[in-house]
C-alpha cells in the first residue's frame, strides 16, 4: 500500500475553521486527520502543503518512521504550527492503518484501559453575560447530562482585574455553583490572561465554589510565573494546552507547575506523543485532562488517545456547535449519561463529508479574548448539541 494524494479541507464554524487532512492509498483507504490552529488557519494549511511531497509513495504502514522524517527534516522541529500539521498527518496514518488492519486507532497505540471517558462540557454558555444567564446555561448544560461545566467568566481581563471585573466574576461563579448544586464539577478558564499576584487573588476569592480547577491563569511563556501561583492557589491549577514541546510539558513536571496537565493531542504533534507526555506525567502522578475545543476529528483523535492512557482524568467536549458541525463528518460517538463511549469502528470511527466542507468557505476570525466576544460569539439558535438535540 502506498499513499497517492493528500487533500486540506477547511470548513468555517463562526468561531474559527476547521482544518482537515485526507490522504489518499492505491488499496483505495482513506485516512484522516485534523490540524485546527485557532486563528491560524492559512499558516497551518500552508504547513500541511508543505508536507505533501514527503508523504506520496510512502507505506502509511511506517507512521512513527513517516513522523520522526517528517520532524528531522523540517529543519526547526517545532512550534505550534508545524506540531499541528504533524499531528493531523500522524491521525490520518493511524486512521488508514485502523482501517486496513481492521481494528480502532487506540488499539494501535497500546489498547484500552476503559470502556468509556467521562465528559465535561464547553461551549454550554454561548450567549450568557449576566449571572441569570449564565444560571440558565449551566442548568440546561446538567439537563443535556454533563456533571462538569467548564467556561470563562473573567471577562476582557489584561493582566490586572480592576474591583469591578473582580466582582462581576466572582457574581457570574457563585451563580452558576447556586444553580447547578454541590455535585456538578466546575472549571474556570483564564486563558492565561492574567499576572501573578491578579491570578492568586482571584483563585483564593473564588476558592468558596469549590471548583475543581482554574485553567491557564498566567500567559504559557513562563513556567515559573505558573508554579508561583500553584504554590499560593487554594484551588487545583490546569494548563498546557498552548504548549507543544516535550520539554515544556517536562519543565512544568518538574517544577511542580500543575495539579493537571492538559495537553493538545494536535498541537502537541499527535497522538503518540500525547501518549509519551501522559506517561512523563503519570510518573509524577499528575492525570491529564486532553485540551479538546474544536472539531469532530480532533474530537475522535483525542478520544481515542484518552482511552489508551493510564492516568485519564475527563474529557472535553464541545458541548454545543454551529448547526452545521453534523453535517461535515459521519461519526460513530456514543454519548450517554455525561460520558462517551470507547469507539468500536476500525481506524478513527470518523469519515470527512468533503463536499460539505466547500459549502463552509474559510472566513477571517479575530481572538475574541479581550474584546468582550468570548461568550456571544460562535454559535446560533438551533445549535446542534453533543447528545444530539438542539439549543434555542
Amino acid at each position: 500500500m502506498k499513499i497517492v494524494a493528500q487533500k486540506v479541507f477547511i470548513a468555517n464554524v463562526s468561531r474559527t475553521n476547521f482544518v482537515f487532512v485526507k490522504l489518499y492509498t492505491d488499496d483505495g483507504i482513506e485516512g484522516v486527520g485534523e490540524a485546527t490552529l485557532e486563528w491560524k488557519t492559512r499558516t497551518v494549511v500552508s504547513a500541511l502543503e508543505e508536507l505533501e511531497r514527503v508523504l506520496i509513495g510512502r507505506d502509511p504502514f511506517a507512521v512513527d518512521a513517516i513522523i520522526e522524517k517528517l520532524h528531522r527534516d523540517s529543519y526547526w522541529r517545532t512550534g505550534a504550527v508545524f506540531r499541528t500539521a504533524l499531528g493531523a498527518i500522524e491521525a490520518a496514518l493511524l486512521d488508514i492503518k485502523g482501517k486496513a488492519l481492521g481494528v480502532p486507532v487506540f488499539e494501535l497505540l497500546g489498547g484500552k484501559f476503559r470502556e468509556h471517558v467521562d465528559c465535561y462540557a464547553n461551549h454550554w454558555f454561548f450567549g450568557a453575560t449576566t449571572p441569570d444567564e449564565y444560571a440558565a446555561k449551566a442548568r440546561a448544560g446538567v439537563a443535556m447530562g454533563y456533571k462538569a461545566l467548564k467556561w470563562d467568566p473573567f471577562d476582557v481581563a489584561d493582566l490586572e482585574m480592576d474591583r469591578k471585573q473582580r466582582r462581576q466574576t466572582i457574581e457570574i461563579v457563585e451563580a452558576v455553583r447556586d444553580a447547578v448544586g454541590p455535585d456538578v464539577n466546575l472549571m474556570l478558564d483564564v486563558h492565561g490572561r492574567l499576572n501573578v499576584p491578579t491570578a492568586i487573588a482571584m483563585c483564593k476569592a473564588l476558592a468558596p465554589f469549590d471548583l475543581t480547577w482554574i485553567e491557564e491563569p498566567t500567559p504559557p511563556e513562563s513556567i515559573d510565573a505558573l508554579a508561583d501561583v500553584r504554590a499560593h492557589s487554594p484551588v487545583p491549577i490546569a494548563a498546557g494546552e498552548r504548549f507543544y514541546e516535550p520539554g515544556k510539558f517536562l519543565e512544568a513536571l518538574s517544577k511542580k507547575a500543575v495539579d493537571i496537565l492538559q495537553p493538545d493531542v494536535s498541537h502537541a504533534g499527535g497522538m503518540g506523543e500525547t501518549k509519551r507526555i501522559a506517561h512523563m506525567a503519570h510518573s509524577h502522578l499528575i492525570p491529564v485532562a486532553p485540551h479538546n475545543p474544536v472539531g469532530p476529528v480532533m474530537n475522535a483523535m483525542t478520544l481515542h488517545m484518552s482511552v489508551a492512557i493510564p492516568n485519564f482524568s475527563v474529557f472535553e467536549t464541545v458541548s454545543v456547535d454551529v448547526p452545521w458541525r453534523k453535517e461535515l463528518v459521519r461519526e460513530t460517538l456514543q454519548f450517554r449519561d455525561g460520558t462517551i463511549l470507547a469507539p468500536t469502528a476500525p481506524g478513527l470511527g470518523v469519515e470527512l463529508i468533503e463536499e460539505a466542507c466547500a459549502r463552509f468557505p474559510y472566513e477571517a476570525t479575530n481572538v475574541p479574548l479581550f474584546d468582550g466576544s468570548m461568550n456571544t460569539t460562535g454559535v446560533a439558535t438551533g445549535a446542534q448539541t453533543l447528545s444530539g438535540g438542539t439549543e434555542n
